[in-house]
């Protein structure tokens, strides 16, 4: 069979599945946790104005051709048995002109617009009132440390709305990549070297974010989430992580407590005033801090929600929950383990 009679047999069904292809895309939930074009901040909003204009000219672009293709087949194609009629041209000044100087102009419509949004995403200099938020990337958990304010944590990153914040990149083992869709952006973060992602948070609310570099056996839960706090819910964010931590009340978490000291826990975390060594000095691996850990609503590297049997099931068997994980079992059983976990939880 012919070239040209198998595209007339098969346009409409190609036709059929470009549409549904299409459909099936659009149905796509808008509010999904990690949907590119749900934008909540400049940075999101101009990488996806970026995107649209590139669609748009690519779009153009492929309507061209299958309007060209359906020409050359339904009209001018010749039919079997057909003679051809001879050419009294040898060439077509204007048309090569035209294949010349198209591409050239959608180059530069795309070009343009793609420096200028370079431009406006990687800035050399910010506002005197920037907030700077350093991310260390381990594997696999996210650390935040906010050096102007003192206060450093882990899983959770908080922002303030219509504040702009630089956020500087760091890796203490190998390549990963920083990502929170809604917010927009995915920038590297390579040993010995540091990369910025400067954005303006619009929406206060609850993003997810993912490490989208591949970078050992738990890549996939390596995740965090992205708090946009109101101003004000910002600064009381703040009040409430430059408090000391909470004094156990309960019994169970006053022996949990002295657990925590005796246990290998205080050798990796810290919590402010009870144990941990100061971040300039390195002794070996050093977990999250758990100065208020009891105020997250994750834990382990996001991957789990913050309840008592999950902290619990998390301190009996880490490896099993997300393996390759640097946390050793404990071998903590019983109340033990029930009196470690109140004391965790007490910290708000």
């Amino acid at each position: 069979m012919r070239l040209a009679d198998r595209l007339k047999r098969n346009v409409p069904a190609l036709a059929i599945a470009t549409f549904a292809g299409g459909a099936l895309g659009a149905c796509q939930p808008y509010n999904a946790p990690m949907n590119t074009l749900s934008t909540q901040s400049d940075l999101a909003k101009w990488i996806t104005s970026l995107y649209m204009q590139v669609t748009i000219w690519d779009t153009i672009i492929m309507v061209i051709v299958l309007v060209a293709m359906v020409l050359a087949i339904f009209v001018f194609s010749s039919r079997e048995g057909d003679p051809g009629e001879p050419s009294e041209h040898e060439s077509d000044l204007m048309l090569e002109l035209a294949w010349t100087v198209g591409p050239a102009l959608i180059l530069v419509f795309i070009t343009v617009p793609t420096i200028r949004t370079i431009m406006k995403t990687q800035p050399t200099k910010w506002p005197a009132d920037t907030l700077t938020v350093e991310v260390r990337a381990h594997q696999w958990w996210w650390e935040f440390d906010y050096p102007g304010l003192k206060i450093q944590t882990a899983d959770e990153l908080h922002l303030p709305a219509n504040r702009v914040v630089d956020i500087k990149l760091y890796s203490e083992d190998i390549i990963h990549s920083f990502w929170v869709p809604a917010l927009g952006g995915k920038r590297d973060v390579i040993p010995g070297q540091i990369n910025h992602i400067t954005v303006v948070p619009q929406v206060p609310g609850e993003y997810y974010g993912q490490c989208a570099e591949f970078c050992g056996l738990s890549h996939a839960n390596m995740r965090f989430r992205v708090v946009v706090d109101t101003p004000e819910g910002f600064k009381q964010w703040t009040a409430a992580q430059l408090a000391p931590p909470v004094e156990p009340k309960q019994a169970a978490a006053a022996d949990g407590e002295k657990i925590f000291k005796n246990a290998p826990c205080a050798i990796c975390h810290q919590i402010r005033g009870i144990s941990g060594f100061s971040p300039q000095y390195s002794y070996g691996f050093r977990g999250p801090d758990l100065t208020h850990f009891g105020s997250r609503g994750t834990l382990a590297g996001s991957i789990l929600e913050n309840t008592p049997e999950n902290v619990a099931l998390w301190i009996q068997n880490p490896d099993k929950l997300k393996p390759g994980a640097q946390m050793p079992t404990l071998g903590l059983r019983g109340k033990d383990l029930q009196d470690l976990v109140a004391y965790l939880e007490s910290l708000k």
